[in-house]
């Protein structure tokens, strides 16, 4: 708690004499000595009191600018740190009593006698600056020194240039609004308080490096509380010229040596060390002493390697979401310097598996220059797990010209820093199949199907369609009848169609809606929207990211229940206190009936040995619930779960412009023509698998029983025509 003094006289007389001290001083005729300053005095206050005034500045340590941490889901591993000031706030007593002598012995040596200015110092730095006309000296105090910098703090906060200006410019009136807050400062808090907030608030080096905290690790890879004699003087001595004392720029450690000697010998001086101490530590050589940390001064995502994407989408959460502040400017402040530990849902296993397996898939700088884009969700949850890229994170303008760096997440929606998404193909066919039942039919319902539909078939309350849809399978032609279950298993677009044109579009834009489907371009989210609400639809041409998609089969591996994905776990802000963090709002979208019975088709039907996406069973008899898919000759993708587990999607495309597969050689693989199966599924199979492997997670085959209602078989329609069916 703040310490109350009373004003003694001594302390009164201390100002009168700083102030007269520093008129003279600061340009009134010097060889009239202090006559001039005695007779300007009351015009002077006049100018001067004005910035006098401190209301609403908050001088508390813990009101600091205070970097934040970004985690993984493990609560251990640090991805990334952001900071307006690179600054760790620590108490007292967590700062050494070396480190705590070293700064008082080189800043302020009365720190513990005077009342807030030094009147000896003061008098000292004025004989020698204007009698001795030697080199220029400040004599500010301890506590003047920390009102300077929180003043330059405040006005930077408040994005005020001209505070800023005021705070340091070489005036009369700033000196003395500094030694006037000093005494007040001295009034209110104890001298341990102060001096706690000196060495938290002060500057030890570059790289935008503030605060003992933050200078022990950076310089010696220890804590304040553990510092030495040695290492205490080293730190101390860099305050006066961080620029030039810096001793992790080599060329200044000769400097920064002879600096930290001169510490050691004010600390010897002043007794706060024997003779032994100090010269034992004068005669250790500086470099011996160093531990130089390069990862205490990275900053932001840039730093954060493999989990860059990832760190990436949590930042646009953050600047997203209100519960950071009403403002985008307030809540990038309060990331930058509100002190925060962010604990995300990132699991490191998970998102190392995602950025092998795209990279193993199409390798950093493969002459194809297609993209791999991989996002994983855990069913259930929301928690989104992992995002995976054959990209190198890059947030420099180093990126424009090297096109295997990247600072765009291509896993996401474009609001969340993502692009534009892209077609999913035959992956969108479970929507379908879920829309089926919702309407109430049976899977295994023949229907009669065509290669040409009038799009009013296909009318509803949102969406009236004129002309005709031409639609072939992969193959050419289509089977009539067919069911659901065998269209879904055959991947057949012509039954697709078949089925929208019984329950409308509207349906199929319902049933995505309600297991989490969005769009990805910005403005056009809604899957309503015009540019996606079409017949093509039903077949995967709309424009959707990773993230979306494996969202929609996480539901389908979670009985039906759907969440918002988050990123964001738990967050606490610089005194410990928990930030409300966006929710995932789970809730029962489906019935477990008709997610199961989904789950059902896609393993039984679609997995099993013959089924179009065979190629995706996971090792070890995991009961594999998944979809392959292609977009025209432009996009390859695969999808699918392990229930209650892990979700993910894989797209393999230029994610940029659309760009034909055909006849390209990729990885070193040429191939006339290109589906799902043969690049996006290897990619997701190896994720799964590794993953799963590395997690420890034992499968769970108990899922995907189908509910006897939407099983059941009418009569078979009369058929009209069939050709072979062609895999995609």
């Amino acid at each position: 708690m703040p310490k109350k003094k009373p004003l003694i006289v001594r302390r009164v007389l201390a100002l009168i004499l700083a102030y007269v001290m520093l008129c003279v001083a600061g340009g009134v005729v010097a060889s009239l000595f202090l006559a001039p300053g005695v007779l300007g005095m009351n015009r002077l206050t006049k100018a001067v009191v004005p910035s006098l005034k401190v209301e609403g500045i908050d001088f508390d340590v813990t009101s600091l600018p205070q970097k934040s941490r970004l985690y993984a889901s493990d609560g251990k591993t640090v991805l990334a740190s952001f900071y307006a000031q690179n600054r760790t706030v620590v108490p007292i007593k967590d700062i050494s009593e070396p480190m705590r002598q070293a700064v008082v012995a080189r800043e302020d040596r009365r720190f513990f006698e005077h009342s807030g200015v030094d009147v000896q110092g003061v008098l000292r730095a004025f004989i020698q600056t204007f009698v001795k006309k030697g080199d220029t000296q400040g004599g500010s105090s301890l506590t003047q020194q920390y009102v300077k910098n929180v003043l330059l703090i405040k006005a930077r906060e408040n994005n005020d240039p001209i505070g800023e200006y005021h705070a340091s410019e070489d005036t009369i009136a700033r000196k003395i609004r500094e030694m006037l807050i000093a005494v007040q400062m001295e009034k209110k808090y104890s001298k341990m308080e102060i001096l706690q907030g000196y060495l938290n608030i002060a500057q030890f080096g570059t790289d935008n490096l503030y605060g003992v905290e933050t200078a022990a690790r950076r310089y010696f890879n220890t804590s304040a509380k553990d510092l030495t004699i040695v290492q205490a003087a080293t730190i101390a001595a860099i305050t006066k010229n961080p620029a030039a004392f810096d001793p992790s720029i080599e060329q200044n450690q000769p400097e920064a040596q002879d600096q930290r000697n001169i510490v050691l010998d004010l600390m010897y001086q002043q007794g706060y060390i024997t003779k032994g101490e100090h010269d034992k530590a004068r005669n250790t050589p500086l470099k011996d002493t160093l531990n130089i940390q390069d990862n205490v001064t990275n900053v932001g995502c840039q730093a954060a390697g493999d989990a860059g994407f990832f760190c990436d989408y949590v930042t646009k959460q953050i600047l997203n979401s209100p519960e950071f502040g009403k403002t985008e400017t307030d809540r990038q402040k309060m990331l930058t310097e509100g002190g925060l530990d962010i604990y995300t849902t990132m699991d490191v296993r998970a998102n190392a598996a995602a950025m092998q397996a795209a990279r193993d898939t199409i390798p950093v700088g493969d002459p194809s220059g297609f993209e791999v884009s991989i996002a994983a969700i855990k069913p259930g949850t929301g928690e989104v797990l992992a995002f995976g890229s054959n990209r190198i994170y890059d947030a420099t303008d180093a990126a424009k010209s090297d096109p295997t760096h990247t600072a765009i997440n291509y896993a996401v929606d474009q609001k969340d820093g993502g692009g534009y998404g892209a077609g999913v193909g035959s992956t969108w066919k479970p929507i379908n199949m879920v829309a089926w039942m919702l309407a109430g039919k049976s899977i295994n319902t023949p229907l009669a199907t065509s290669t040409r539909y009038s799009n009013s078939s296909f009318n509803c309350s949102r969406y009236g369609g004129i002309g005709v849809w031409s639609v072939q399978n992969s193959g050419g032609g289509t089977t009539s009848p067919e069911s659901p279950l065998q269209g879904l298993v055959r991947s057949h677009n012509t039954t697709q169609a078949s089925m929208a044109a019984q329950i409308g579009l509207c349906s199929i834009a319902d049933a995505a809606k309600t297991l989490g489907y969005e769009n990805s371009p910005l403005g056009h989210e809604d899957v309503y929207d015009l540019n996606s609400l079409n017949p093509p639809m039903t077949i995967g041409a709309v424009q959707a990211s990773p993230l979306t998609m494996a969202n929609v089969y996480a539901t389908l591996g979670a009985n039906g229940v759907e969440c918002t994905p988050i990123a964001i776990k738990k967050v606490t802000d610089r005194t410990g206190k928990n930030v409300p963090v966006p929710k995932a709002n789970c809730h029962q979208a489906i019935s477990p009936e008709i997610a199961q019975t989904t789950a059902y088709a896609l393993n039984q039907g679609v997995v099993t040995p013959g089924g179009e996406a065979a190629t995706t069973q996971l090792d070890n008899g995991r009961k594999t619930f998944s979809k392959t898919g292609t977009n025209e000759d432009t996009y390859m993708t695969t999808a699918g779960f392990t229930p209650g587990q892990v979700a993910a999607f894989v797209s393999v495309g230029n994610m940029e412009v659309p760009k034909s597969f055909t006849g390209m050689t990729i990885n070193g693989r040429s191939m006339g023509s290109w589906y799902g199966m043969y690049i996006a599924t290897p990619a997701w199979k190896e994720f799964m698998n590794n993953y799963l492997n590395s997690a420890g997670i034992p499968p769970d085959n108990n899922y995907g029983n189908p509910a006897p209602q939407y099983m059941s078989a009418p009569a078979a329609a009369p058929r009209t025509q069939q050709s072979t069916p062609q895999r995609r």
